[in-house]
Order: structure tokens, then C-alpha cells, then sequence
């Protein structure tokens, strides 16, 4: 099923005020954070349902027919709704991607909301509300940071190049993960979405996440991809298209790099 640029317009433009407004509640809620433990694993604060309620409040005001699909649902579980309408778009929401260090009192986290259509995103925004910077993308529209066209960059893997690593361990790529970061200056920043951002606009060279969800790449894997970048998962198969009815929070292991180095990532994490 195919969607017309005076379709996607409209709904970029939804995403934008939706996180920009989720963004806004966060820094505020940031001055009295309360925290507690989800699923035994994850730290959750008292601002996440609230922002994930201000984003889907605010595209169900223009798409009441569509689904959703968050981190923050009932019980600890996922906010899972089913489009009511012929046309099945499911909008994924991150409402706080680094919601460790958001819990901490550190400004590094985002908004991030990506509208999907036949499993693969047509629309994606991440919201970095500490520096005012919104990152845009669509099917048919060029990655944006603010309004101005963003492209990956043409860096090798070298000892000057950043490459975002995520903490979550994952044995099986550990040894290759271990020899990006000997060969690069690696980073850590805590948020798989912004991670994301960052290789579109060229600020990294790559990022590799193993226990990424759906919510925390959805609207990174088509800013990375408009920028002109590679997405797979560890293996170089594609990650994409989600089966929206039976996915459940299964991890997602992420690479997005520049063109360059793709191949050559995937051989390290492959161990050659």
C-alpha cells in the first residue's frame, strides 16, 4: 500500500508537534523525577506515561482511525491499540528514550515517534528537548535536523571516528563490539533513538544497539536511511517489516552506519 506526499506531509508535521509538546512536559517533570522498576529491569519515572498520553492524545486528534504501539502500557506490558481503519498505520512511540539518565537528573534523552505502514516507517521524528533539535524524515522527504537537510557522513572506521555503542551486552557480538571501540572513539549516550540521529547527521560513523525495541529505532531507521545510510541487524539481514499483531517487545539487535563501512562492520561482528 502506497501514501501520497499530501498524506505524509500532514502526518510529519503531527509527529513534530507531538514530540515537541512530550519534550516540553519532559523538562518540566525533570525538576521532580520519581522512579521505579519495571518488569524488574527497566527503570520507568512518573513522566513517561504521562508524554506518551501527550503524543497520542495529539495524534489522535487528527488520526483517531490509526494504532499505537509504545513502551509505556499497563502492567509493566507494551501500549499495543490496532488501527480501526481500512488503512493500517501503527505510530510507535519512544516517549522517553534514556529515561536512565533522564531518571538521573542528565538532559541526553529524546522523543521519538514513527508512523508505520505495512511494517516500515513512512514517518519519523526524534526530539532532543535539551537542545531544541528536531530530526525529520519521510518516505519521500530528505533527513532534516531543524529544517535543514542532514546526510551521513563518508568517514572510515579510524581512531578520530565516533561510533555509539549501546550498554546492553549481547555475548555473541561482545568480541566485535569490543574491537569497534579499541578502534574508534566510542560512545555511550544512553539513548538508542538519538544514537540514531547522530549517524544520520553525520556526527557518528555507526551505532550498534543489541537489545534495541521497536519504539527505540523506528524513527531512526528511516533518518538514517534518507540520509543516505545502511540499517540491518548484526547479521546484515533486514529488520523490517514488523508483524504489528504478534510483535512483544522482542529486541531488534541494530547496525546503522554511513555506506562506507557497513560490510566491514557486519565482518568484525561476524568475527573475520
Amino acid at each position: 500500500m502506497s501514501i501520497s506526499h499530501t498524506e505524509l506531509s500532514p502526518m510529519l508535521e503531527t509527529a513534530v508537534v507531538a514530540a515537541r509538546l512530550a519534550g516540553q512536559r519532559a523538562m518540566e517533570e525533570l525538576r521532580y523525577v520519581h522512579t521505579s522498576v519495571k518488569n524488574g529491569s527497566e527503570i520507568v519515572t512518573q513522566a513517561d506515561p504521562i508524554c506518551q498520553k501527550i503524543i497520542v492524545d495529539r495524534i489522535r486528534e487528527t488520526y483517531p482511525e490509526h494504532g499505537f504501539i509504545g513502551e509505556e502500557g499497563e502492567d509493566g506490558n507494551l501500549l499495543s491499540i490496532p488501527p480501526r481503519s481500512g488503512t493500517p498505520i501503527w505510530w510507535v512511540i519512544d516517549p522517553i528514550d534514556g529515561t536512565n539518565n533522564f531518571a538521573n537528573g542528565m538532559l541526553c534523552f529524546s522523543v521519538s515517534i514513527a508512523a508505520m505502514l505495512d511494517g516500515k516507517p513512512i514517518v519519523g521524528v526524534i526530539f532532543e528537548p535539551a537542545t531544541d533539535s528536531m530530526y525529520t524524515a519521510a518516505v519521500d522527504m530528505d533527513a532534516a535536523l531543524n529544517g535543514s537537510r542532514i546526510t551521513v557522513n563518508q568517514d572510515e572506521i579510524n581512531r578520530f571516528a565516533s561510533f555509539g555503542v549501546d550498554s546492553h551486552p549481547l555475548e555473541s557480538i561482545e568480541a566485535g563490539k569490543q574491537k569497534i571501540m579499541a578502534q574508534t572513539r566510542y560512545r555511550c549516550l544512553g539513548s538508542t533513538a538519538l544514537h540514531l540521529a547522530y549517524v544520520a547527521r553525520g556526527a557518528m560513523i555507526g551505532t550498534v544497539s543489541p537489545a534495541a525495541k521497536l519504539w527505540d529505532i523506528a524513527a531512526g531507521i528511516i533518518l538514517v536511511e534518507r540520509a543516505g545510510g545502511l540499517v540491518t541487524d548484526v547479521m546484515g539481514k533486514p529488520l523490517l517489516p514488523v508483524d504489528f499483531e504478534n510483535y512483544n517487545a522482542e529486541p531488534l539487535p541494530t547496525l546503522a552506519t554511513n555506506q562506507k563501512i557497513h560490510s566491514q562492520t557486519l565482518e568484525i561482528f561476524a568475527g573475520k
